[in-house]
This record gives C-alpha cells, sequence and structure tokens, in this order.
C-alpha cells in the first residue's frame, strides 16, 4: 500500500514542492542547503535575511481524521478502496496507560495520526500541504521538513519595516491555518536569526526583535536548523565545535572497548559511527566553503580524539 501511495501523494502537484521529507532525492541536507543558498543570494544583493523557525505543539497527535481524508480525497485524489483502507487505518483506534498491573481505562483516539508506523509522516505532510499556500501568498520564502518549518524573507538592513510587516502578516496567517485545521503554533519555542555579513548585520543592528504572529521573538545569535547549528554571519564555527565534542565524546565511548576489537575493526566503528553520520552532513557539497569547514572539521576532531 505504502508503495503505491508515496509516489501518488509526493507527485501530485497540490504536494508542496518545498517539503523535502519523504520525497525521492530530497533530505535534510537538501533542505538546508536550499535555505543556504537563499540567504547568499541576498547577502551577494546587499540585503539581510531573517530566519524563523516554527515549531508546533504535539503536531502529530493532533491531525483530525475527518479533514485528513476530505484533504487525501478533495486535494489529492485517493478515493474508493484506497480510500477506505485509509480511513480504517485511522479509526477506531484506542489507547490506554498500563503501570505494573493497574491497566487504565481505554480511551478511543478522534485525532491523530498512529505513531512508529510508515505512513505517519506521510500522512502529516499531505495535511499540512496547504500551508504552504498561505506562507506563499504573503511573498514569504519557506521551507519543510516533516514538522519542521522555516520561513526567510531577504530585506535591506537599513529599511527594514516592511519586510517585518510581511512576516508578522504571514505568521498571523499561517498560525490561523494551523488552529483550523487542529494545530498549534508554538511561539514559546519557535525562534528568530537575523543573518548577513558583518557590514549588513551592523547595519541591522537596531533590529533586535522579530514578530512572529502576535507576539515579539527575541533575535537569538544562532538557532539550531535540521540539526545544524546556524549563527548570524554563518561561519559555522559554534556548529564545528559543537560536532567536534560530539566525536570526542563518541571517541572516549569507543576507547572503552577497543582493547578487545581489532584495529581495523576500531578504525571502522570510528568512522561508521562519527565521521560518515557527524562530519558528511551539510559538508558534502563541493563548494569551497564546504571544503574549508570540512578541513576545520578534520583539525578539531584530530585535536578532540586519535586513535594509535
Amino acid at each position: 500500500m505504502q508503495a503505491r501511495l508515496r509516489p501518488h501523494l509526493t507527485n501530485s502537484t497540490n504536494f508542496s514542492q518545498f517539503q523535502s521529507a519523504y520525497r525521492q532525492g530530497h533530505c535534510t541536507e537538501t533542505a538546508l542547503l536550499d535555505v543556504l543558498d537563499n540567504v547568499y543570494t541576498a547577502a551577494d544583493k546587499q540585503q539581510v535575511t531573517v530566519l524563523i523557525g516554527l515549531d508546533l505543539s504535539t503536531s502529530f497527535d493532533t491531525v483530525c481524521h475527518q479533514t485528513l481524508l476530505q484533504r487525501l480525497q478533495l486535494e489529492f485524489g485517493v478515493s474508493g478502496t484506497a480510500l477506505s483502507w485509509i480511513r480504517s487505518y485511522l479509526t477506531d483506534r484506542k489507547q490506554f496507560v498500563k503501570l505494573g498491573l493497574r491497566k487504565s481505562p481505554e480511551t478511543k483516539l478522534e485525532v491523530g495520526v498512529p505513531q512508529g508506523l510508515v505512513l505517519e509522516p506521510l500522512l502529516f505532510a499531505v495535511h499540512c500541504s496547504p500551508a504552504a499556500d498561505v506562507i506563499a501568498s504573503h511573498g514569504v520564502r519557506h521551507h519543510q521538513y516533516a514538522d519542521d518549518t522555516q520561513l526567510h524573507l531577504a530585506m535591506r538592513a537599513n529599511n527594514t519595516a516592511t519586510g517585518l510587516s510581511t512576516l508578522a502578516a504571514c505568521t498571523a496567517d499561517v498560525k490561523l491555518w494551523f488552529m483550523q485545521n487542529g494545530l498549534k503554533l508554538n511561539l514559546d519555542k519557535s525562534e528568530a536569526l537575523v543573518m548577513g555579513t558583518a557590514n549588513q548585520l551592523r547595519s541591522a543592528s537596531s533590529l533586535t526583535s522579530v514578530k512572529v504572529a502576535v507576539v515579539d521573538l527575541p533575535v537569538a545569535d544562532d538557532i539550531k536548523v535540521l540539526g545544524v547549528l546556524l549563527d548570524r554571519r554563518l561561519t559555522f564555527d559554534k556548529h564545528v565545535s559543537a560536532v567536534a565534542r560530539s566525536c570526542n565524546y563518541h571517541a572516549q565511548a569507543i576507547r572503552h572497548i577497543w582493547h578487545l576489537l581489532t584495529m581495523d575493526h576500531v578504525q571502522t566503528l570510528a568512522y561508521s559511527l562519527i565521521l560518515s553520520a557527524r562530519h558528511a552532513y551539510v559538508l558534502s557539497d563541493e563548494t569551497q566553503q564546504a571544503k574549508q569547514l570540512r578541513r576545520r572539521l578534520e583539525r578539531r576532531c584530530r585535536q578532540h580524539w586519535y586513535f594509535a
């Protein structure tokens, strides 16, 4: 079922083209590279970029079954046996809490997509696809990966009023859409970051907060986007340091068992658990900056750990 349903949904024109999850040829790395490319392009045009990371509260648990089924039928053309199968998949589920020998009464699940199953994230992406049209209607760029959504808008450093007003209106409409579709935007955990060159950031030094819906978010020094720590000047210094510390932590763990392994096994384990997963992420492209970041990360890792 999943093998036939996934391509049908992801190839639909109503599936958000800026949703990178669950699509062939897309991943967290391509999502982040798209955002970074827009930031670099804006900087070349002497513009700063305001990035807003939106956070949803218990997003997968609040999806309305009826709304999702209607969306699948009317916007994605799922009907007949396939729609009946999904309806059966979603409805008449129950949950309870068990502690030792005690068990709570069963409660019927009226909302939410079943977690831990292969269709869960895909159905959630389908449910949230129309939000992309709400964002695009304001001329704001965005990218999504599952329930992670980043909005970003470029603006002149010495004239940010219009851009900030656009972001406030956009996020207010996005919040309203989420509410109407059974989802809640968690403004307390949403974050804002202003990115640009040193000169551009000096010109925008008065920009200390960004209005998201009805809340003024303070501009952060860095935020984590899809596992990568982005700073205001995109130096990646903090990200490289964090990855090096993480490599050191795991290397120390390997040291505890390396006397039980051959050197070849130790090196294979170090590469598979540390370098391949942490080193390569988002630094795999062949731009000059990516090559410089890889060299810096290699130096930091060598300072933290070695195998001899």
